[in-house]
């Protein structure tokens, strides 16, 4: 058997912050997961999203310390259009979270933004741009 990537985990500093800035972004955590010390969100292409306190890592990784530096692990959402990803980084940015990049068209035919999130991984949201017509 061939292994299969089945599971994207993340340690995260303060769960109700990560769980708030994932939901924003469409993921469905349970109720009561800003409570939690491990948490998951089942994607649609049949991938989980997997979030743990950094307490819960260090009761069984007694050794483990956080990085000492940012983007150590980045992902990125599809959005619908090239606006849908102005509108998610405006509304990401205006509710506190850090743009990092703010929209662009790139040109490997993309619409392309870069926030972070609470414990600043990088998030890009990006679209196809419509393509020109001869």
């Amino acid at each position: 058997m061939t292994p299969q990537l089945d599971f994207i985990g993340m340690i995260v500093t303060d769960m109700a912050a990560s769980v708030a800035f994932y939901r924003r972004l469409g993921l469905d955590f349970p109720a009561d997961s800003d409570q939690q010390e491990h948490v998951e969100a089942a994607l649609p292409n049949g991938l989980r999203l997997a979030l743990d306190t950094e307490a819960l890592v260090k009761s069984f990784h007694s050794e483990w310390t956080p990085p000492t530096s940012r983007g150590r692990l980045g992902i990125a959402f599809s959005c619908a259009d090239p606006t849908e990803v102005d509108t998610i980084y405006d509304e990401l940015v205006a509710a506190g979270y850090h743009g990092e990049k703010k929209p662009w068209d790139a040109f490997w035919g993309q619409r392309y933004a870069i926030v972070h999130d609470p414990d600043g991984n990088s998030v890009d949201l990006y679209a196809a741009l419509p393509t020109a017509t001869p």
